[in-house]
């Protein structure tokens, strides 16, 4: 009995043994690649960094930063609305601006009322100079010389008063008027017309010219930023200063835009090149992107499609055709 028992052990553990041998030899098919990796389309071409961005004349997107300092009261606009220029974005806190306007304003109202009480006085004391003078010119005796003279300078002080006043109302109102630009520049508003692409702050949030602290970077960032979403979009490729000498002659540059993540590439139009070279900006915040080199941005455009979706901040990679 117990031999049988060991016997069936044994062959119990062949037929493991076996069989395990067999699942291990099989091996799964890998499934494919979700897209393929960009390749170099040219037979000879340079690969360079590329962000996609709003097409410009000229720079890149525009930054919206606040000309005075408070705390953000009213969000005006939405990411994604198309505005036109002199659009309100965001208000900021103005009490104490609007005070001093309204201030300045009745101060400068003071002034016009004075200059009204400073004619008043000038027109008595040049009547009172002319009727005097009739008198002398009639019978000398009837007024003294020391009266006329007395009603002179009367007169002339009195003039003096009107003009001081009428410098004064100007200085306040332009006092007033400066006080009520300023006033105006609490409320943001979009220099150009364009989308709104997006909107940092929040209500309760404080901002200054410097613009905003920025929650995860713990830098500061402007409260909103503005770009051109219709017809073309831009990519600006930055490319590395060792490789700027392979370009060639830039009015016939060659280029074409891989999207990460798809098998999508397409043709890219040459529009100009930022002629600076300057250091490399770390587009993708990786630990591991060197950022010791210095690059020449190169700036393209692409027609935009409803089946490509491609939005300004996304990384792509940019492969540019040399001589």
């Amino acid at each position: 009995m117990r031999t049988r028992l060991i016997f069936g052990l044994s062959a119990a553990g062949l037929l493991l043994g076996i069989v395990g041998a067999i699942v291990l030899t099989v091996h799964a098919t890998s499934n494919p690649p979700v897209f393929s990796p960009a390749s170099n389309p040219y037979d000879r071409g340079i690969y360079a960094n590329g962000i996609v961005e709003s097409e410009q004349a000229s720079g890149a997107n525009v930054n919206v930063f606040p000309e005075v300092a408070g705390t953000v009261t009213e969000i005006l606009v939405r990411e994604g609305q198309i505005v036109t220029r002199g659009t309100p974005l965001l208000s900021i806190e103005d009490s104490v601006q609007r005070t001093t306007t309204e201030q300045q304003e009745a101060q400068a109202e003071t002034a016009a009322a004075q200059i009204v009480a400073a004619r008043a006085s000038l027109k008595m004391a040049s009547d009172q100079l002319v009727k005097q003078r009739r008198s002398h010119e009639v019978e000398p005796r009837s007024v003294s010389q020391a009266v006329l003279d007395d009603l002179t300078n009367a007169e002339r002080v009195a003039h003096a008063n009107l003009e001081v006043a009428t410098r004064q109302e100007v200085a306040l109102r332009k006092a007033a008027a400066a006080g009520k630009a300023l006033l105006a520049k609490y409320t943001i508003r979009a220099p150009i017309d364009g989308t709104v692409l997006s909107v940092n702050a929040a209500l309760g949030d404080y901002v200054s010219p410097q613009g905003m602290l920025d929650t995860y970077t713990r830098g500061t960032t402007p409260v909103a930023v503005i770009g051109q979403q219709a017809g073309f979009a831009a990519v600006r490729a930055f490319v590395d200063e060792i490789l700027i000498a392979k370009l060639g002659p830039l009015d016939r540059v060659e280029a074409t835009m891989y999207v990460r993540g798809t098998d999508v590439r397409v043709p890219l139009e040459f529009v100009r090149v930022q002629p600076y070279v300057s250091p490399k900006i770390e587009l993708s915040d990786a630990r591991t992107e060197r950022v010791d080199l210095r690059v020449l941005p190169l700036i393209f455009r692409f027609k935009r499609t409803a089946e490509l979706q491609l939005y300004p901040g996304q990384l792509v990679d940019v492969y540019v055709r040399t001589p």
